[in-house]
């Protein structure tokens, strides 16, 4: 087993080095630090690598896989990009819905995969809703994660802040505005959250995953306009649905679980305990990425057949043979 740590986030994998070597035998897993462009493609390059487990963008994991000399040997599970959405009905609790979207959407910083990121709010109470949204990030304390009750932090990467703003100042140009008092705007790898209304479909922000703290929040008056974006979407990872009417959202969870891998109903998308298999359709996954899942990924069935006169016949490793 070869772990290749992330380009971000290594001295996690420091922590993980003593229990590796306290359960798996010496020389069986390795861990590989460096650049990902220099490091990764001469090992997936060499063939002798049977199963790529990987979580990062769909452009990386198809040229990764296009590595492999053999690629139909090469079994992929793959986390890949999220849209996913919150349709907020008519008859939601708002005070509920706008804390469950907020921490939906910012907790660590919108920077995980299984975040909220665009809101589907009826119009008929946009207004309400956004007062309450406004009203939940404004009490967000921002500054260093070690600072006690901070929830807002510093962005992971150096450029992503610039990337946002761009978002920003796209969805403004095509008539969207920041809604939310503060400090809006970027501060070197800082940005502070950013709540746009009324956003459309035609802004980036609605269409690219913006992997950070600026929530689009969309004004709709038929369903079929947030179940239209949601079908004809790439990305098929989760959606949140809020609202009172048990046989309403009986019939849109029917609906969304073809385009969704996980339909959350008045709560936050989100990540559950690794007991739960984790995954999307379309172009968010391939594969599930749970423990058990894990365990098969790396596990290839094999059915010995004899004929009855052959007798009984010990199939047992042992250690050292051939």
């Amino acid at each position: 087993v070869i772990i290749k740590p992330p380009r971000l986030g290594c001295l996690f994998f420091q922590q993980l080095l003593k229990p590796i070597a306290d359960v798996f035998p010496a020389g069986s897993v390795s861990i590989v630090y460096g650049d990902g462009k220099r490091t990764v493609p001469p090992i997936i390059s060499s063939g002798m690598i049977d199963v790529l487990y990987f979580i990062g963008t769909s452009p990386v994991a198809t040229y990764l896989r296009g590595l492999h000399p053999k690629p139909h040997r090469l079994r992929c599970i793959l986390g890949l990009e999220a849209k996913n959405p919150a349709i907020i009905l008519p008859d939601a609790d708002l005070t509920m819905t706008a804390r469950e979207c907020v921490r939906g959407a910012l907790t660590f910083n919108g920077q995980r995969c299984a975040a909220l990121k665009i809101l589907f709010v009826h119009r008929s109470v946009a207004a309400e809703f956004n007062r309450r949204v406004i009203g939940e990030v404004g009490v967000l304390k921002y500054g260093m994660p070690w600072e006690k009750d901070v929830f807002v932090t510093p962005l992971a990467e150096h450029d992503r802040a610039q990337y946002l703003s761009g978002l920003v100042e796209d969805a403004e140009n095509l008539g969207a505005e920041v809604i939310n008092d503060g400090d809006a705007g970027a501060m070197g790898t800082f940005f502070y959250p950013a709540l746009l209304y009324p956003a459309s479909i035609q802004m980036r922000v609605c269409r690219e995953e913006q992997f950070g703290p600026v929530v689009p929040i969309v004004p709709f008056d038929d369903l079929e306009e947030p179940l239209g974006y949601i079908t004809e979407s790439n990305y098929g990872q989760q959606a949140s649905i809020f609202g009172a009417d048990k046989a309403l959202l009986t019939k849109l969870t029917r609906r969304l679980v073809h385009n969704v891998s996980r339909v959350n109903i008045n709560c936050q998308c989100q990540r559950s305990p690794d007991t739960i298999p984790f995954t999307g359709r379309k172009d968010s996954a391939e594969g599930s990425l749970s423990i058990s899942e894990a365990v098969n990924a790396f596990t290839v069935p094999t059915f010995v057949a004899a004929k009855s006169q052959s007798g009984d016949i010990e199939i047992v490793a042992v250690p050292g043979e051939f």
